[in-house]
């Protein structure tokens, strides 16, 4: 007869349990934790020996929660997420900038601007392991939510409660045409002139996508028709040297995306001209926000040769 603490279900039983619960698919929990497809199915029968409950329906074709299953899913989560605060109390009470810190980055952030935070993060913090993970807004709010990232740098505002913003600079959008367009190469451009534009936009899901809707809004566009989409700037950019239509670049991006063809030109609004904000994100009250604060403070003075307004620690 097992005794009691040999009946305590151990935290890998518990993460290969939320796994399944959260993917409802044995191999795509196991590649999501990193274990084996057996270890997990192992790990979550020792759980169900160890509770005295079935957690899952297991039938040929897919996986269901029990209604015991539906009730200790989000108990499991919920210890996951303590545990996972407990380790990052311990790794900021042992020494400043040191462990692994996982920084989350949106796209069209990442490409222009993880040159200058990995020159820093590698000169003036060495102990720090950080681990970059490029992914859409929505993602990384669950990852910070879930513990799975520890920091965003994203464009802000977001508006969601229990996460903090730390500003850190604003940037103009840019006009990108075709070569020989009228607008193309033109400075003063009134944002009007956006309502009569074939206006190229990311796949939604990309807050840049959002933000350009959201500045044609503004000038009383109210719908865009979209036949053509992209998923990274990369792919607009060659899609308006095509001749397909115009589109908005954030101005960080500008040099390096426009550089990639002959066929492009870009014009500035009037002041003031549309902008984004961009800033780090973290949870209230994490045990590092001091570390986080002065990240941002060093990032700030290191953003300075580049084309932004950088902003005081308030915004």
């Amino acid at each position: 007869m097992p005794t009691g603490r040999e009946r305590q279900p151990s935290l890998a039983q518990l993460r290969a349990f939320a796994a399944v619960a959260e993917h409802l698919h044995f191999r795509d929990a196991a590649a999501t934790i990193g274990m084996s497809q057996p270890a997990l199915s192992g790990a979550v029968s020792a759980l169900e020996d160890a509770l005295g409950v079935t957690l899952l329906e297991r039938t040929t074709r897919k996986v269901l929660l029990s209604p015991a299953g539906e009730r200790l899913a989000e108990r499991a989560k919920a210890v996951l997420a303590e545990v996972g605060a407990l380790m990052e109390e311990a790794q900021a009470v042992r020494a400043p900038f040191t462990g692994v810190l996982r920084l989350g980055v949106i796209p069209t952030v990442a490409p222009y601007l993880l040159p200058t935070v990995l020159n820093l993060v590698h000169g003036r913090y060495p102990d720090l392991d950080l681990q970059v993970h490029e992914e859409q807004t929505a993602s990384l709010l669950d990852g910070l939510a879930r513990g799975r990232l520890d920091l965003l740098l994203l464009a802000v505002p977001l508006g969601v409660p229990g996460v903090t913003e730390l500003p850190l600079f604003d940037e103009d959008f840019v006009l990108v045409t075709p070569l020989g367009h009228p607008l193309g190469g033109r400075e003063g451009i009134p944002r009007e002139a956006l309502k009569e534009l074939d206006l190229l936009l990311l796949d939604e899901g990309h807050c840049l996508r959002d933000q350009a809707l959201d500045i044609c809004r503004e000038v009383g566009r109210a719908d865009v028709p979209v036949s053509t989409t992209a998923a990274g700037l990369a792919t607009l950019v060659q899609l308006v040297a095509g001749g397909l239509g115009c589109t908005l670049l954030p101005r960080t991006a500008v040099e390096v995306e426009t550089s990639r063809s002959d066929r492009l030109c870009t014009g500035c609004f009037a002041a003031p001209a549309p902008t984004r904000r961009i800033a780090f994100a973290m949870r209230t009250g994490s045990a590092r926000e001091a570390e986080y604060e002065e990240l941002a403070a060093a990032l700030r003075e290191a953003l300075r040769p580049l084309p932004v307004r950088v902003l005081h620690g308030g915004g």
